[in-house]
């Protein structure tokens, strides 16, 4: 029996089937687990759903059926070369066919980037809220003293130090 790709790893692709959820029991009393098939390996699996969650993403409907989104290639094993199926896209077109020729492939690239915009709009008015800029001041406000709170005890240490002149004492110039 085949079965039917439903999720990836983020970073690592992969083909993986969502088996079951259940509540765990004793030593995991109190987590939710997640049964997974291991397509490739031929492994069924078992892991915490806050780890299904992180590590595995859904496979959509114009993922590349062949690398299953990641655009390289997945049958030869070579991460280095784009994927036959997508020509390293990693999406198909909205009908699950591989672009047959370079106007739908022109559509899929074009579909891809009106994607991103969209998303790259999303974080730039999340970003112009008045919160978010109070927020971001504060990070880099920190990130400012810690900096110089390092060159400080960096400083002082050198100054509390042995130097290498005569006696132990520093060559300063004077």
């Amino acid at each position: 029996m085949t079965q039917q790709v439903t999720h990836t790893r983020r970073q690592d692709g992969g083909r993986f089937s969502l088996v079951a959820e259940h509540a765990g029991g004793g030593a995991l009393e109190g987590k939710s687990l997640v049964m997974y098939h291991d397509i490739d390996k031929d492994v069924p699996s078992v892991t915490t759903a806050d780890d299904w969650r992180q590590h595995w993403r859904p496979v959509a409907k114009d993922d590349c059926p062949v690398c299953i989104g990641t655009g390289t290639d997945q049958i030869k094993g070579n991460k280095r070369l784009p994927c036959g199926g997508c020509f390293g896209l990693g999406k198909v077109c909205d009908d699950g066919d591989a672009p047959a020729d370079m106007w739908q492939l022109a559509t899929v690239s074009t579909s891809i980037i009106q994607r991103q915009l969209q998303e790259l709009d999303q974080l730039r008015g999340l970003v112009s809220l008045p919160e978010m800029q109070a927020a971001m001041h504060q990070v880099t406000q920190r990130q400012h003293e810690q900096q110089q709170d390092a060159i400080a005890r960096s400083e002082q240490r050198w100054r509390n130090g042995r130097g290498q002149g005569a006696g132990g004492q520093r060559h300063t110039g004077d």
